[in-house]
């Protein structure tokens, strides 16, 4: 279990629907931000300084496809090192996470879990009685496997075979959610989730997934290249997504 000091915050961001999550200890006072988003990152240091805090690391579950995360800002103004999976081998990245090894926030410990299918390099992180899942798995749902090495087949096999393996109260923090939903359980999604609980068999799953005819997403071709620089915004961005990568004009928080 989370211990009853650790410090913990569930962060919202409007324009991508992307939860950061914010882990410390209190011993310490080290903290680190789990995904991280570019509109919401003077709203991210305000909350650490509040709590006061130390800002050590910044940690991506994947590269995003839908938002431009705030590790490169965040390392220039406070010094945060930057966590990514080693697989993308980014030349940014001073933290290069690996399956099973864990990452230390002062005396927090939080394990790197390789989940691949949304994307072929994508993590969860393992954090004692919750499970921070990315796009891997979402709350009644899942990521989708149509582009950046997405891999249905791969996805069944991280959710079914390795995040339904964790014990069954572990709580579910995903990376999105668009309906306002805040937290889940392995054990309400291997009974409820649509795509991949109850009896749901692989070949079920890889025939969804191919039909979902989803349309393109509108602002992949920026987030992925900012994202490989661990969080450029571009200078040729569209003024109807110029949103992605302002600063936020207000600071909802979970």
């Amino acid at each position: 279990m989370i211990g009853p000091a650790t410090i913990f915050r569930q962060l919202f961001e409007p324009v991508s629907s992307t939860y950061t999550y914010l882990i410390a200890c209190p011993e310490t006072r080290e903290a680190a931000l789990v995904d991280p988003v570019m509109p919401a990152w003077q709203r991210d240091l305000q909350v650490v300084n509040e709590l006061g805090l130390k800002l050590v690391m910044t940690i991506d579950t994947h590269i995003h496809a839908d938002h431009i995360t705030s590790a490169s800002m965040l390392r220039r103004e406070v010094g945060s090192r930057i966590a990514t999976p080693a697989l993308d081998a980014l030349s940014c990245t001073d933290v290069p996470m690996e399956d099973g090894v864990p990452l230390q926030v002062g005396g927090v410990r939080i394990d790197p879990m390789h989940t691949p299918g949304h994307t072929d390099n994508h993590f969860a992180l393992v954090m004692n009685d919750r499970v921070f899942t990315g796009d891997a798995l979402l709350i009644d749902g899942c990521g989708r496997t149509d582009f950046q090495s997405g891999d249905a087949r791969e996805l069944y096999e991280s959710v079914r075979g390795r995040l339904f393996g964790l014990p069954g109260e572990t709580l579910v923090y995903p990376a999105h959610d668009y309906q306002g939903r805040w937290v889940s359980s392995i054990a309400q999604e291997k009974q409820r989730n649509p795509r991949l609980g109850a009896e749901r068999t692989l070949e079920d799953f890889v025939e969804l997934m191919e039909n979902l005819n989803l349309p393109y997403p509108k602002f992949i071709d920026y987030a992925v290249p900012g994202n490989k620089a661990c969080g450029q915004c571009p200078p040729d961005l569209p003024e109807h997504l110029r949103q992605y990568c302002q600063e936020m004009a207000e600071s909802p928080q979970g």
